[in-house]
């Protein structure tokens, strides 16, 4: 891969309605169907006005998240680029899907503290890159199948810019690869903000992070 782009969706319906970790908040639809929230459709316009601009080497492959947020997401950014040269090859790929919570799936951390406070004490105790919800996944089973993908990628991609329309754990979940085997793991997830943009540039065989979670409107790009 000659570099990499990785943008973290808009605002979606959840995110808006969380109001932060305190909120007590648990959503009983599917988590692939959470929608885009107003102020997302306007993140995911603003990312699209910046698609169209691209000022550089465009990528040429699109990877998007097959959840519904991720899709409105690259839709928008699509739109607005018809007719300014951008034409990547775009592939939906499910190993880009959000975190699987299993049983606590779209709740809020406060109403997990409430309704499974064995289960909150011990994702403290274990960190989220190890805690593994019942019936879900760790952050580090979602680097398993995001590093998967990524193998998948460096014969057919190995000159190609990439990218990626996906979620806050599989962004970091790329961070964790792309940093190579040795660096000590977080204590806890970096912040990735909704329509954020993070790069990696090929750097002496290797892809180096030099940008990341920043707004469109630092003038990124």
């Amino acid at each position: 891969m000659a570099g990499v782009w990785a943008i973290r969706h808009g605002q979606s319906t959840v995110n808006a309605a969380s109001g932060g970790p305190d909120a007590e908040t648990r959503t009983r639809v599917p988590d692939w169907t959470i929608e885009l929230s107003p102020l997302g459709r306007q993140q995911a316009a603003a990312l699209g006005a910046w698609w169209a601009g691209f000022d550089g080497d465009r990528p040429g492959l699109v990877l998007c998240s097959p959840y519904l947020r991720t899709r409105q997401t690259w839709a928008a950014m699509e739109q607005a680029a018809r007719g300014s040269g951008a034409d990547p090859i775009v592939v939906v790929d499910e190993r880009l899907r959000d975190r699987e919570m299993g049983a606590l799936e779209l709740s809020s951390p406060a109403a997990i503290r409430r309704g499974a406070p064995e289960e909150a004490e011990r994702r403290a105790r274990l960190g989220d890159w190890f805690y593994r919800p019942p019936g879900g996944e760790s952050l580090a089973d979602v680097t398993l199948r995001v590093r998967d993908l990524i193998n998948d990628l460096e014969s057919p991609a190995a000159r190609v810019q990439i990218l990626i329309v996906a979620h806050d754990a599989t962004i970091a979940a790329l961070r964790r690869i792309f940093a190579g085997p040795g660096p000590e793991l977080p204590d806890e997830l970096p912040p990735v903000p909704n329509a954020s943009v993070s790069q990696w540039i090929q750097d002496q065989g290797r892809l180096r992070l030099v940008r990341w979670g920043e707004s469109v409107d630092q003038g990124i790009g």
